[in-house]
């Protein structure tokens, strides 16, 4: 197990009715609040104005930036940076998704650096300061509530990029799960589906004392299995929401990928689908994990799936190693087709052959994907052919 350094800064305000103590959480830091959010579904389910009256009982002053899109866009964020600086806003408030909140991460860096905010974008040494930052959380999926991953999205160089600090971290997070009660079905499940792969980035790994980590990451997996179809089926079952509002936070948090090697290899791949499609994440990630595991599988690697097709999956123990490792696979590949309704290849959301090659050449920009198994550009553009 690698050294590591554990630290989540929020304060999470979970349950019903919380949100009414978040005005005097933002009131430590500041008088004024940017709020950022997406469409108009927080004004038609009355999170909107639970958020305004908690913020003007602590008299708050509130600006808005809206429309977030759900691949936020770099102008949206010059947009907010701008406001914060006209009116010397001092802390900057998401209501919304993992969409609205990095936007309102980079937003609140954006404000206090001099250039460009796509510079920090590029280059997240360049974020040296930053406006504190809260949520209200809508959707379970990305676990931005409690990290400092920002992912922003410019699409005129067909570019979707991360980046991260610790001072992205927001202060407090409230998170209601009746706040999730209204997302629509399909975005339930690409959540689920998003929540899962923050899991399987860290799970797969070539780190060894790392058992705890392990558990852990299994357990956010089941979780998933049990709770997801649930909440697809059930909207409105308080527990299915909050366990899976809960596996959010914990799955991209830092937990289980303290001490262990973490480089990812389907999120760059899926970043490229979006950055050139604009298609929901999720999807994009439940449709290429199958395709990786299934290429990724050989000598060196099946141990570890028969590892996650017995523990996670309870398969028989006694089957052959690789009959209980491509068990696992499918059992994936059926959990987010057939469990969770989402799409099962490329071709089904509107992607052809047509930008394979320039997606897999910038997938691997900075060198190859270094996560369970090295891979190149030729490796990655035969996982996108793979899922055609």
């Amino acid at each position: 197990m690698y050294n590591f350094i554990f630290n989540v800064d929020t304060k999470v305000l979970f349950g019903r009715g919380q949100i009414d103590k978040l005005g005097e959480e933002i009131k430590k830091y500041s008088n004024n609040v940017l709020l950022v959010y997406g469409g108009g579904s927080i004004k038609k389910n009355g999170i909107y104005d639970a958020t305004l009256k908690t913020l003007s009982d602590n008299n708050i002053e509130v600006f808005e930036i809206l429309g977030v899109d759900p691949n936020p866009r770099i102008e949206t964020v010059r947009e907010g940076v701008g406001i914060c600086k006209k009116n010397n806003i001092g802390a900057v408030l998401a209501v919304g998704g993992g969409s609205s909140i990095d936007c309102a991460k980079v937003i609140s860096a954006g404000t206090k650096y001099d250039g460009d905010a796509w510079d920090i974008v590029l280059n997240n040494k360049l974020i040296t300061s930053a406006l504190p930052v809260f949520s209200v959380l809508t959707l379970s999926a990305t676990g931005s509530e409690m990290n400092g991953n920002a992912v922003i999205s410019n699409m005129s160089q067909n570019l979707k990029l991360g980046t991260r600090s610790p001072l992205l971290i927001p202060k407090a997070s409230v998170l209601n799960p009746e706040y999730t009660f209204s997302v629509p079905k399909h975005q339930t499940s690409a959540g689920v589906a998003d929540i899962m792969s923050h899991t399987f980035e860290n799970y797969f790994t070539n780190e060894k004392g790392v058992y705890l980590q392990e558990r852990f990451a299994e357990s956010i997996l089941k979780t998933c299995i049990h709770y997801g179809p649930i909440a697809y089926n059930e909207p409105e079952n308080y527990d299915a929401r909050a366990n899976m509002m809960w596996a959010s936070s914990w799955a991209i948090n830092g937990l289980i990928s303290a001490g262990s090697s973490n480089n990812w290899s389907v999120h760059p791949m899926e970043h490229e689908l979006s950055a050139f499609y604009d298609i929901t994440h999720g999807v994009g990630l439940a449709i290429l994990t199958p395709a990786w595991m299934k290429y990724v599988l050989d000598d060196s690697t099946v141990d570890k799936f028969v590892e996650y097709g017995i523990n996670v999956w309870e398969i028989d123990s006694s089957l052959d190693k690789y009959e209980i490792a491509n068990l696992a696979i499918e059992k994936t590949k059926n959990f987010f087709c057939n469990d969770l309704h989402i799409p099962c290849s490329l071709r089904e959301v509107g992607i052809d052959e047509e930008y394979l090659d320039i997606m897999a050449k910038q997938a691997v920009r900075g060198g190859k994907l270094q996560g369970y198994k090295e891979l190149d550009e030729n490796d990655v553009k035969n996982i996108y052919i793979n899922c055609l």
